[in-house]
């Protein structure tokens, strides 16, 4: 026995022996080095994505917010004008919605199904009332006299543009 352990150290294997006792630790080191770089930058990928996907809903919430706020009657009333007949008006105006709508409905990939459906409603009502207040004017109407009634058509009903702006601010809040 005790020569076969006097002929291993005394073998041509002894120095590839010696190499790989040595050389074992840093490998194990190297690799769980290489494999703590791959998982942090693969968190940091994940990270920047989430906070480019956040800053593409952040834009998205705020060209909607913008949109509601053009869609106040007391905004739209301040478009266009004065000389315009109230048939002229109207259509001026829900071209001018449909357009900035159909413009922005990409939109709705980055904010909630609720959201935008709140949004699609705002749109739809404010058209409607739009068409209602048209259709319930006398022959001799003036312009100013449609603006009148469809103002205060919008601040006697609950203020649904309000209402949809707030929960796009709380949308905001979830995400930021």
């Amino acid at each position: 026995m005790q020569s076969d352990l006097e002929n291993m150290f005394d073998s041509d294997y002894l120095p590839y022996a010696f190499a790989v006792i040595i050389a074992l630790p840093f490998l194990v080191f190297a690799r769980k080095f290489v494999y703590d770089f791959v998982k942090l930058k693969k968190q940091e990928i994940n990270f920047l994505a989430a906070k480019n996907n956040s800053a593409i809903k952040v834009q998205a919430l705020e060209r909607m917010t913008l949109f509601l706020e053009r869609l106040k009657p007391s905004n739209l009333v301040m478009k266009f004008d004065k000389n315009l007949q109230p048939h002229e008006f109207v259509f001026l105006t829900e071209k001018n919605i449909l357009e900035e709508f159909d413009y922005n409905a990409s939109q709705q990939l980055y904010i909630s199904k609720s959201s935008w459906q709140d949004i699609v409603t705002c749109k739809n009502n404010i058209l409607q009332s739009l068409r209602k207040t048209y259709e319930s004017l006398t022959e001799n109407s003036s312009l100013e006299d449609f603006k009148t009634i469809f103002l205060m058509d919008y601040l006697n009903a609950p203020d649904y543009i309000a209402d949809t702006i707030d929960n796009l601010r709380k949308e905001l809040n979830k995400i930021t």
